[in-house]
């Protein structure tokens, strides 16, 4: 770069260009200050040079009207599902645009409103293009050849890589018996009606249920917490709103909840602002300010990670005592919040058996749970407590969106009971502008086009998702509570599985559950790791076999809305699938027939033959089709035809009334869908359970809400050796570990650890440093943010970053699982938040993954003066 005092002659490579232009020093001068006047004259004086400039090296970039303009959608696992517009070159996506308001039935260009908003795609959805053609996109069977994790492959076919798999899946079912292979399948990028990778009812689970050896994983790591919590509360997870309801709340918490980052729901923030603009008031309860609090103007309460459940039991106790509860609503729809709301069956406080009202008040344990004693644990003044707890009783209505990752910690699921508990004790359930969630599962949708059947469920064991290493480092000597073996009803149950073989399908589990280290530990114990995938992953780099899965561009499927939403979108196949990628449909049927003949093939995808691996249009479409007609149309009342649906691209639900989770409980007298019919505080479950260890949860669980210390926090004497608390929410430039290689986003933001300005101060850490943070678990290091925005004591590591590790296993990279604990809740939530770690500035090398100057030039405008 030349400075004001650097003569031309004296740059760089000079004499070089000089030569290759044939340019005297004068003319390269003239040159330059003809530059000069082109951007003078707004670029219209013409140079001439000795040939002719050709702009365009093979032909002329077609022109929008030449693009073949198709509707589809973004795929990935953030919170919502909008629609992409994939604009064509022939068989090449040339660039992705997003709803406009034509792509549907009586749609034009503009058209938008509540009733029918625009499902426009995020940053993440709109860079999609890099990610189909990404230099890790996996286009070919791989099998390794190196050690495990070695990253080692050879390009293999197809029938090579299948036959490898089927051998390996006999001999571990016939040597280690119907538990040795575990289904780590995930909502990932390949979630749709058809192509479907899933936890609960996916592609991978219902394959091996009908191949006889399936261990499943039950705890879902992004909700665990509030899906137990609303089960027994309430008797659904299907909890929640609609998001147009939250334009008609007078005062909106949002506990742990920054949709700028993670939506839940295709259009949250178009709501929230309507209900800002209708004078509605924000309060956000969270570690670190926000973006969401900065564009609502919100008022921000920090909080100490992992205490959430004792400051809403203290404004609880303000509540209580102030006579402020709505007591008509507890009296008429709740058990257990109260002595009079107590069954019959349960006398009060006669074998646990307590009331929420006098825990809180201390009745039981002597112990008052005020706003001061709250105060000693969650860090926030008992006076702001009061206020909050006093807005949120008077407001009506008032939403409480108790967000999904305060959960993530240590007994994640009492926080999200106690959230329940002040939404009823304040009567906001079933209540337009209230709020009950939880899980937030809004507008039900049909989601399952493919065969769905009781193969789907069949299971020989199933654990907790995050210790499937520790079983597997341990076996047989596994206690079933230390794993959280789900009961069964025959000879098996308790029995421990012994895994020897892992599927990763629509996951990156490896690289995103808890404990890496203990994860690598045990991988190398296993005889058979397969991921099938479209990029080369984290997890990908630990498997034996290399499975390319085609994206949603290259297969035909409809989008699903996610949570929130009413309305479909048809996902065609924009382009034929890259390399010899194929659709996990294809890829299960395929080995099915290997398998099991005709027998198991045609069982497994009954429109399908043989030919199904190489052809598969007709008979997708016919799934769809019958799904459409059958499901949609039938049980839905949707008068557009499938072949319309095609042609338009999306249906969107107008809906009779705005969809409020209990609202007919609460109007109609519909019964809750729990034992008892009401809300219960008082779960009677949970109340009604003699021994644990026979249990999923494998430990004592209260039967009402209840403040439970965790095993690590900064009340913790644990501090002394590692004094920060370390939290890891969903950054907005990723899905989990989706999109980490895409250049567009990384330039945007960059993996860092976020610490407060005096904590930085202390150390003697400025802004830019790299960092190492440690604790018994493991080190990452990371480059440092420091700011204000982040209360003291405690760091931000977004999760998801592809981990990198060098020879000592340091992950150069910044992954926070290395630190955190595969140690769950009792109710299953996983730990994530519950990471006590140390910081310092450090010598080992940081490697975001390639140059730095090249794809993120972020940190260029962040000084320390």
């Amino acid at each position: 770069m030349t400075t004001r005092d650097t003569p031309m002659s004296k740059t760089p490579h000079f004499e070089e260009l000089q030569q290759r232009l044939n340019l005297s020093r004068r003319s390269f001068l003239k040159t330059t200050a003809a530059g000069a006047g082109i951007a003078a004259a707004g670029g219209l004086v013409e140079l001439k040079f000795g040939k002719e400039a050709q702009a365009f090296a093979y032909e002329p970039y077609p022109l929008d009207n030449q693009l073949e303009t198709v509707v589809t959608s973004c795929a990935h696992n953030c919170g919502s599902r909008h629609m992409l517009v994939a604009h064509k070159w022939k068989d090449v996506i040339v660039r992705l645009s997003t709803d406009d308001g034509r792509y549907q039935r009586g749609g034009h260009f503009g058209k938008d409103g509540n009733e029918e908003p625009q499902l426009r795609a995020c940053l993440r959805g709109r860079s999609y293009r890099q990610r189909l053609y990404s230099a890790e996109r996996l286009l070919y069977p791989m099998l390794r050849v190196g050690e495990r994790g070695e990253g080692k492959f050879k390009r293999v076919s197809w029938d090579e890589a299948l036959t490898f798999i089927t051998k390996k899946m006999v001999h571990l079912k016939n040597t280690y018996g119907p538990t040795s292979i575990l289904d780590q399948s995930y909502a990932g990028a390949s979630y749709g009606v058809l192509h479907k990778s899933d936890q609960i009812e996916g592609l991978l689970g219902r394959f091996l249920g009908m191949f006889g050896a399936r261990t499943s994983s039950w705890s879902v790591p992004s909700y665990q917490a509030t899906t137990t919590s609303s089960r027994w509360t309430f008797g659904t997870i299907r909890d929640g709103n609609e998001d147009d309801t939250f334009a008609e709340s007078k005062l909106m918490i949002m506990w742990g909840w920054n949709p700028a980052y993670t939506f839940h729901g295709g259009n949250t923030f178009m709501y929230l602002r309507m209900a800002k603009q209708r004078g509605c008031k924000f309060v956000i309860i969270d570690p670190q300010y926000t973006d969401s609090a900065s564009a609502y103007d919100a008022w921000w309460i920090p909080i100490k990670p992992n205490t959430d459940a004792a400051m809403m039991a203290g404004m609880a106790h303000h509540i209580f005592s102030n006579n402020l509860q709505d007591q008509e609503f507890i009296d008429k729809f709740c058990m257990g919040m109260d002595a009079g709301t107590m069954p019959k069956w349960a006398p009060d406080s006669a074998n646990g058996r307590e009331n929420f009202k006098d825990y809180i008040l201390g009745k039981y344990d002597g112990e008052p749970k005020t706003p001061e004693w709250a105060s000693r644990i969650c860090g926030v003044p008992a006076k702001d407590i009061v206020k909050l707890a006093d807005m949120y009783a008077k407001t009506k209505p008032a939403a409480l969106k108790a967000s999904w990752a305060p959960g993530r910690n240590a007994y994640g699921e009492q926080y999200s009971r106690m959230a329940a508990a002040l939404q009823a004790m304040t009567g906001n359930i079933g209540k337009l502008g209230g709020c009950a969630e939880g899980v937030g599962k809004g507008w039900h949708a049909e989601a399952v086009a493919y065969p769905y059947d009781n193969y789907a469920n069949i299971w020989f064991q199933s654990i907790k998702s995050d210790r499937w290493a520790h079983c597997v480092l341990n076996y047989p000597n596994v206690k079933r509570e230390e794993i959280g073996l789900w009961p069964r009803q025959d000879d098996t149950d308790g029995q421990i599985p012994n895994i020897k073989g892992i599927f990763w399908q629509g996951s990156d589990w490896f690289n995103q559950l808890t404990n890496i280290n203990k994860e690598i530990q045990a991988i190398k114990k296993l005889e058979l790791v397969v991921c099938m995938d479209s990029t080369i992953t984290p997890s990908g780099i630990w498997a034996d076999v290399l499975l390319p899965v085609a994206t949603h561009f290259e297969r035909h499927d409809v989008a699903l809305p996610w949570y929130k939403g009413h309305y479909y979108i048809h996902r065609p196949k924009v382009i034929e699938p890259m390399g010899e990628s194929k659709t996990d449909f294809q890829i299960f049927t395929e080995l099915a027939y290997r398998l099991g003949g005709d027998v198991f093939g045609k069982a497994y995808n009954p429109k399908a033959n043989r030919d199904y691996f190489n052809v598969n249009d007709n008979v997708d479409e016919a799934y769809l089709r019958e799904w459409w007609e059958g499901k949609v149309m039938h049980h839905q009342g949707v008068d557009m035809s499938w072949d319309d649906f095609k042609k338009y691209g999306v249906y969107k639900f107008k809906l009779d009334r705005p969809h409020v989770a209990f609202q007919d409980q609460i109007e109609k007298g519909v019964p809750f869908q729990t034992p008892s019919g009401k809300i219960e505080i008082l779960s009677s479950e949970l109340a009604n359970i003699d021994d644990w260890t026979k249990t999923k949860y494998g430990y004592h669980i209260p039967s009402i809400p209840k403040w439970i210390e965790p095993w690590e926090s900064l009340n913790s004497p644990k501090t002394k050796k590692h004094p920060f608390h370390l939290i890891s929410p969903h950054p907005r430039w990723r899905t989990h570990s989706i999109f980490n290689n895409c250049a567009w986003l990384r330039e945007t933001y960059e993996q860092e650890v976020t610490i407060n300005a005096a904590d930085a101060k202390k150390l003697g850490i400025k802004m830019g440093d790299i960092v190492e943070l440690w604790n018994d678990r493991g080190k990452v290091v990371v480059p440092v943010y420091v700011t204000e925005r982040c209360m003291p004591g405690v760091l931000v590591l977004h999760e998801g970053v592809w981990m990198d590790l060098d020879k000592n296993g340091v992950d150069r990279a910044g992954n926070p699982d290395f630190l955190t604990l595969d140690n769950p809740s009792p109710a299953g939530a996983f730990a994530y938040n519950t990471v006590l770690c140390n910081i310092q500035k450090t010598d080992l090398e940081h490697r975001p993954g390639w140059d730095k100057l090249s794809t993120s030039r972020a940190h260029i405008f962040r000084r320390d003066d």
